[in-house]
């Protein structure tokens, strides 16, 4: 097939199924080719068309939480004292540098989830 620029969902869908059917092409052959082409529209649609979310890093906290089954005064080795942990928690006080690593570190996500100005990149 003679693939160009993906415009619309349904092109992009196609280019998604065309490229898991020939994931595996051997290196050198023509499957491989196109696959390398597909990956570069996709990865174009997928930059122009779809947009994450931007994720609140106290509902990842208080997910994280859930998810393990722990409680505030478990963060207190990370953010520090009850009172600072209540603080960030709330959203009264900001996550430093020092507490996203070491949050990035026990929930093992990246550090950037727990500042609020920047975002992971793709």
């Amino acid at each position: 097939m003679n693939w160009n620029i993906l415009k619309t969902e349904k092109e992009y869908n196609a280019a998604i199924l065309r490229t898991m059917d020939i994931f595996d092409a051997n290196d050198g052959s023509e499957e491989a080719d196109e696959l390398a082409l597909l990956l570069l529209l996709v990865k174009d649609y997928e930059e122009k068309h779809i947009h994450l979310p931007i994720l609140d890093p106290i509902d990842v906290i208080k997910l994280k939480m859930e998810e393990r089954g722990i409680k505030a005064k478990d963060l207190e080795p990370f953010i520090g004292t009850k009172g600072h942990v209540s603080s960030i928690l709330s959203g009264r006080r900001e996550i430093t540098l020092k507490m996203a690593q070491k949050l990035k570190e026990y929930f093992h996500l990246p550090a950037e989830i727990f500042l609020p100005t920047v975002q992971p990149t793709t």
